[in-house]
């Protein structure tokens, strides 16, 4: 975590370094000015004292993030020109090196109703990125058959890691398995979470097939990498716009395979969905991974076919 403690001002980086000491796994670290750090881990809350000690549940006397602090955060993270992360900012957060994600909040400057920029940041939030490599293992040799990849569609509510999932399984299926052989990957990164490209560069191993887009809108960044890169596969996070379920289709006509997550609360909602539903009765896609949360909190998958029958 040298990445996240090196933008830190100097006289911090020991309270930083005491947020992931003791086997802690921050997901993230919220910077407001003039409140306490807070340090959130699956759903508990961390807090720094003045005295160098990081405790759960805020302390007395909090260390109070400051209007200093943050401007030499921010100097450190864009490595003193703030001008070139503008157009990142304008739309909610930029990734530093390491892929880790920073959130922010100030006073928004608009102009015909669009936000054109975002000023006097006073709120950050770190999402410490970490790639879980293997996670999808258990995933990949449901995703193919005889060599033949499927349409697969990975769903889950918020939060629960569908990102994550997505990104190992462009891993494999870029690296090829046992059973599989590499396949060109093209992946449309609207948000910058899958690569977590740092000035173009991917801070997390997609494999060496795998061709990034960073930070483009979808639909064109799908449209733009089948013209460009022939991917065999096209892999894109969070489709739910009409406009990406068109381009989604587009795909599929072009005989690229489709990877890619949706919100979903349960299976059953697909049907609920126009574009969705459209799809099922279509066979448009083969595969659903459905995750969801077990007793114990730990991550399950279950998968399904073309028809919504439970596999496994």
């Amino acid at each position: 975590m040298e990445e996240i403690i090196s933008v830190f001002p100097a006289a911090l980086r020991g309270l930083c370094r005491k947020s992931f000491a003791g086997g802690r796994e921050p997901e993230e670290i919220r910077l407001r000015v003039g409140q306490p750090v807070m340090i959130l881990e699956k759903g508990a809350e961390w807090y720094w004292g003045r005295n160098g000690e990081v405790v759960q549940g805020r302390p007395r006397d909090s260390y109070l993030w400051s209007e200093s602090d943050m401007k030499e955060a921010l100097a450190r993270m864009s490595q003193y020109s703030m001008y070139a992360l503008e157009e990142e900012i304008r739309n909610g957060f930029f990734t530093v090196q390491g892929g880790h994600r920073v959130g922010v909040a100030g006073k928004a400057v608009c102009g015909q109703g669009k936000v054109t920029a975002i000023r006097s940041l006073c709120s950050l939030n770190i999402r410490v990125a970490r790639q879980k490599k293997g996670c999808a293992s258990g995933v990949v040799p449901w995703l193919h058959q005889g060599g033949e990849l499927y349409n697969t569609l990975i769903l889950s509510p918020p939060g629960i890691g569908k990102t994550t999932m997505l990104r190992d399984c462009i891993r494999l299926l870029s690296e090829g398995t046992k059973e599989l052989k590499g396949r060109k990957v093209g992946v449309v990164d609207e948000r910058s979470e899958i690569a977590a490209s740092y000035f173009g560069v991917p801070q997390n191993d997609l494999g060496c097939r795998t061709d990034v887009l960073d930070a483009c809108p979808k639909v064109e960044g799908m449209r733009l990498l089948v013209r460009s890169m022939s991917p065999q596969v096209l892999a894109v996070d969070e489709l739910g716009s009409r406009e990406d379920c068109q381009a989604v289709e587009e795909v599929i006509h072009c005989g690229c395979r489709i990877l890619g997550t949706m919100h979903v609360g349960k299976v059953e909602e697909l049907r609920e969905k126009i574009y969705l539903s459209q799809w099922l009765k279509r066979g448009f896609f083969d595969r659903f991974v459905f995750l969801g949360l077990g007793a114990e909190g730990k991550r399950e998958f279950s998968i399904y076919d073309g028809g919504l029958q439970k596999l496994c």
